[in-house]
């Protein structure tokens, strides 16, 4: 199996920068697997939370992770500053396909990447419901096509 080149940084929307810690390293001397997550979903909130598109305790519509996944390419270890790349490769009538890439340093190329899948619930009921049309066009702003 060959494995795909690694993204650059130009191919991203929107960064957000986060700085590792010395909690993030594993046993191995290395930021551990689970913590690419963590900044998977701190940058997308980000980039909700600056479009005013959710509140986090409040509004009748809320996110919800359905699907997450990651590919290693390098390692990075504090304390590496880390920035996070955003984009969106699909918008849905009730789900949005993030991918997301994290770039250690000031290198160009992904150290990770993956994707992020959320679906747009009504708070109550926990039932998918239409992507609001302010968040389709906020979404439609780091688009890119395949």
């Amino acid at each position: 199996m060959s494995r795909r080149e690694r993204s650059r940084r130009s191919e991203y929307r929107f960064f957000h920068p986060i700085s590792t810690r010395w909690k993030d390293n594993d046993a191995f001397g290395h930021v551990n697997n689970v913590e690419y997550y963590s900044y998977f979903d701190t940058a997308v909130t980000y980039f909700l939370l600056e479009h005013q598109l959710i509140g986090i305790s409040v509004g009748e519509i809320i996110t919800v992770v359905a699907e997450t996944g990651c590919r290693y390419h390098a390692s990075v270890a504090f304390p590496d500053r880390v920035t996070v790349g955003v984009r969106v490769a699909r918008i849905g009538s009730s789900s949005v396909r993030y991918e997301i890439a994290v770039f250690r340093n000031d290198e160009d190329e992904a150290a990770a990447e993956g994707h992020f899948v959320h679906v747009y619930v009504d708070r109550v009921s926990m039932r998918p419901v239409p992507i609001p049309p302010e968040s389709r066009a906020a979404l439609s702003l780091i688009a890119v096509t395949a």
